[in-house]
């Protein structure tokens, strides 16, 4: 009879040539023989079988009609059950943090609710004159850049709930009240990659702010930074926003999202912050 110790080393020297054989097949598949596999992971061929019959009782492997083995479905939804517990805030803090030393502006994720836009995560700048955002607070999405940002970029459903209004309320003289005016933000907003607040929720209060998707593509929010007018001069916003679309970007791979290219927005941006910096 095996010893305690020596049963508990064989069951893990089993389950880590099980998980061997599933990172093999998603590092060099996507679809391999048993043999292919019990070469790569220098296995016996009847072990590596009896594995992959194990694996693929579970549907956590699955045969092709060739017998080739690749990823099964149980896989996928393991994976998925990790992405929809992600919290976005949590996910978003630590890039919040980097925002803020980047740009020295107050950083903040919000998202859409009942047509306004609310604040999730924030992170306060270290100048003396900043705006104090507090989760939680809610802003009506026309005029702000956070929801200007999502309703660019999410479903024709999100923003025609906000759309549908004959007018929207005015806070400055800066604020968009008509909905064929936002309409034509949205499309400028869409052609830059990001959005911007102009004085348009406060007097003396801009904002730039980028999208964030999950995994399943769509927009789940935005980020962006909000400052005095004094420090987001025109002149900066291109090199502050290609900051903000890049922590939209990191915000939205903690979350799962995977780009099928670089945003052309964020390349020429990024190019245009280098070129200032180097000035």
């Amino acid at each position: 009879m095996a010893s305690p110790g020596g049963a508990r080393g064989y069951h893990v020297q089993v389950l880590d040539r099980t998980f061997q054989i599933l990172d093999v097949l998603a590092q060099e598949g996507p679809v391999l023989g048993v043999t292919e596999i019990a070469t790569r992971l220098g296995l016996h061929k009847s072990t590596a079988h009896r594995l992959i019959m194990v694996l693929e009782s579970r549907r956590f492997l699955e045969r092709d009609m060739s017998g080739k083995c690749h990823l099964g479905s149980r896989v996928m939804q393991l994976g998925l059950a990790v992405l929809a517990q992600l919290d976005i805030a949590e996910v978003a803090r630590p890039h919040l943090r980097r925002l803020v030393a980047e740009t020295g502006e107050t950083a903040q994720v919000g998202v859409v609710k009942e047509d306004d836009i609310v604040a999730i995560a924030s992170a306060q700048s270290f100048r003396s004159l900043r705006l104090a955002t507090t989760v939680g607070t809610r802003i009506p999405a026309h005029c702000t850049a956070l929801g200007k940002s999502i309703l660019a970029f999410s479903s024709r459903d999100v923003a025609a709930s906000v759309l549908r209004k004959d007018a929207f309320k005015c806070f400055t003289p800066n604020t968009i009240t008509s909905p064929a005016r936002l309409r034509d933000e949205l499309q400028r907003v869409r052609q830059l990659g990001y959005a911007c607040d102009n004085e348009e929720w406060e007097k003396g209060l801009r904002c730039l702010s980028a999208p964030i998707r999950d995994s399943s593509r769509e927009v789940v929010g935005a980020v962006g930074i909000a400052g005095s007018d004094i420090r987001l001069t025109e002149n900066r916003t291109r090199m502050l926003a290609a900051a903000v679309i890049s922590a939209a970007s990191r915000i939205s791979a903690g979350l799962g999202y995977v780009a099928k290219g670089p945003i052309p927005a964020e390349s020429r941006l990024n190019g245009i912050a280098q070129t200032q910096k180097a000035s």
